[in-house]
């Protein structure tokens, strides 16, 4: 049990495990602002466009059979969950684009350009062959 109790802590202590955890916070809260943008820009643009502030009720196909069955296919909710995970994708593009950018080394001074060591070398022995 005691080995079953430390190989458990070593892989929560791993960073593996800790980034994730990160992430998933992280995730959360990228959730909370696209889902403001959401609210408070896109949908009121699709409701100045469409005539609803978004498109869930927009495209829905009803079907019936006889008088009481009937289903209705909102492709419209699956269109605004496809827009959400769109930009959704493109907040995070766009950061990790920049943690990526800022994250590269920088440039390294250029090195003196001149002869290598192996053209050293060489013109040494020929120089000590020579006397």
């Amino acid at each position: 049990m005691k080995k079953f109790i430390r190989e458990f802590r070593d892989f929560i202590a791993t960073g593996n495990v800790i980034d994730l955890a990160v992430a998933v916070v992280i995730g959360a809260a990228v959730k909370a602002v696209i889902d403001t943008f959401m609210a408070s820009v896109v949908n009121p643009l699709i409701g100045a466009i469409v005539g609803k502030p978004n498109l869930d009720d927009v495209l829905v196909l009803t079907i019936r059979r006889g008088s009481v069955n009937e289903a209705n296919i909102a492709f419209g909710a699956v269109l605004t969950q496809v827009i959400n995970l769109a930009l959704v994708g493109l907040v995070l593009f766009v950061l990790l684009r920049a943690y990526n950018r800022a994250r590269r080394p920088k440039a390294l001074p250029p090195t003196p350009t001149g002869p290598s060591e192996i053209d050293l070398l060489t013109e040494i022995r020929d120089s000590l062959r020579n006397r």
